[in-house]
């Protein structure tokens, strides 16, 4: 072999041996960049689910503030409502019942309602039935002429100006405040009822 071959043979070798490596350099870089790569987009997509699930719970919590506020604002007008409903109920419950005394009819009601509630809680003496001055004399007999036969003791009527509508019986110390003042006094009570029946009646 002549000293141009041997030297070419050398430098197929090197340029051989040149190439293996570059390859294998190469090979290993793309390998390398491949795991980089794929880490990379593993990594991307870790955040991308947790910024996912970030703006998810932001939502979240967006929609259940606006869902609380919502439902303050609906407590607040209902109360709002119910405040202004009994505000009217109280100003026209008055005349309301003082129509209903003037009324034959629910005068009537009114006055057994009165004298049953009475009967059952009064003692057994001498009733003192206050009354409005303008309540008819022949109502009082016949309330009289019961009231006798029920207890035992005619009572005593007494006119009394302060009283506009309803009837007040006193005995043994007792009270069964019959009269409009008496009847919405215990505003808790009536105003529930109020409250109620305006609600029913809308």
């Amino acid at each position: 072999m002549t000293l141009e071959r041997r030297e070419q043979a050398l430098l197929d070798l090197v340029e051989s041996d040149r190439r293996a490596q570059c390859e294998a350099i190469l090979a290993a870089a793309r390998a390398r960049a491949a795991t980089l790569v794929g880490e990379a987009h593993a990594e991307a997509r870790v955040r991308v689910r947790d910024a996912f699930a970030e703006e998810r719970r932001r939502s979240h919590d967006r929609v259940a503030a606006a869902h609380a506020k919502l439902q303050t604002r609906r407590r607040l007008h209902e109360q709002q409502r119910a405040t202004a409903l009994l505000e009217q109920g109280w100003r026209l419950l008055p005349d309301a019942l003082g129509a209903r005394w003037r009324n034959g009819d629910t005068r009537r009601a009114w006055i057994d309602a009165v004298v049953a509630a009475s009967s059952r809680v009064l003692p057994r003496v001498e009733w003192r039935i206050a009354h409005d001055p303008g309540w008819p004399v022949d109502e009082r007999r016949a309330i009289g002429s019961r009231v006798a036969a029920e207890v035992g003791v005619t009572p005593v009527f007494v006119a009394d100006p302060a009283v506009v509508a309803g009837l007040r019986v006193v005995a043994g110390g007792n009270v069964v405040d019959g009269t409009l003042g008496g009847l919405i006094a215990d505003r808790a009570e009536v105003g529930a009822r109020l409250l109620r029946n305006l609600e029913q009646a809308k």
